[in-house]
């Protein structure tokens, strides 16, 4: 995703307005992100010092802490960074502390830059000199990009909700949608970077079942859904709602594209 300097800020800002919804609404990332890369960077998540750049309530920081690892997750979310706070109160070697990546200052470098969902709200003019700045000699920045994707077996529920999102002037997804394998990856901006060597990137198609209600409030959290009109919204969510309770078991499927992006500091 790609948004004007101002766009991107008050995009990111509507996750802090509705931190409990957000936490409530979303999952944590697949297992499959932090398999891979440990694999791959063969860091002991034991062992390495993590720096986490925009880390919101936590969901992706958990999975770390599961594994032992050494935390120091950044939020610049207030009212976010105070309930990652309370979901991992039961991690000591997990820190949380309310700032932007940008602005976080460095007393120490770490092994591993980490940013799971969360590299496209960070300033595109700072954030891989950032990255740079925070990491050891021979350390890794890692992040995640990706989407909603549309393998040919798809839900139909995508297809027939796009009149809905017409229906109330919001913008719809281009159909035919392309393909998972067009997801551009970004090996081109980090190369621009002049920063980071051993660039790898991988790939990850998968799925996730939603109910009605677990659907919406999944996209209460988005932040274009977010900025729409209540009235458009509701509408929108009340489409939704009828749409899923005629289908079989009141549910439906979501494909998700994930790219894991890797680059190392040259030592």
């Amino acid at each position: 995703m790609r948004f004007s300097g101002q766009q991107r800020i008050a995009r990111a800002q509507t996750f802090d307005q509705i931190a409990e919804l957000y936490d409530r609404g979303r999952r944590e990332p697949p297992a499959w992100v932090y398999s891979t890369l440990f694999e791959k960077t063969r860091l002991n998540p034991a062992s390495a010092r993590i720096l986490e750049a925009g880390c919101g309530t936590g969901k992706s920081t958990l999975p770390l802490a599961r594994k032992g690892a050494h935390v120091v997750a950044l939020e610049m979310g207030a009212n976010l960074a105070r309930l990652a706070k309370l979901n991992l109160a039961l991690y000591p070697r997990v820190e949380v502390l309310h700032s932007r990546f940008e602005d976080f200052s460095l007393d120490e470098r770490f092994d591993l830059v980490l940013a799971v969902t969360s590299w496209h709200w960070l300033d595109p003019a700072q954030r891989y000199k950032c990255a740079f700045n925070a990491l050891k000699p021979g350390g890794w920045l890692a992040f995640t990009t990706g989407g909603h994707a549309f393998p040919p077996d798809y839900d139909p529920f995508f297809r027939d909700i796009q009149r809905a999102y017409e229906a109330v002037g919001a913008d719809t997804i281009p159909w035919p949608p392309p393909p998972p394998d067009a997801f551009a990856d970004s090996k081109e901006e980090i190369a621009q970077s002049g920063l980071f060597t051993d660039v790898q990137v991988y790939r990850h198609l998968w799925k996730e079942e939603f109910s009605t209600d677990e659907y919406i409030a999944l996209l209460e959290t988005a932040s274009d859904h977010r900025l729409m009109e209540p009235d458009k919204r509701g509408r929108l969510f009340a489409a939704m709602r009828v749409l899923i309770s005629a289908r079989p078991g009141g549910r439906i499927v979501k494909h998700n594209i994930t790219l894991l992006h890797l680059a190392r500091k040259p030592i």
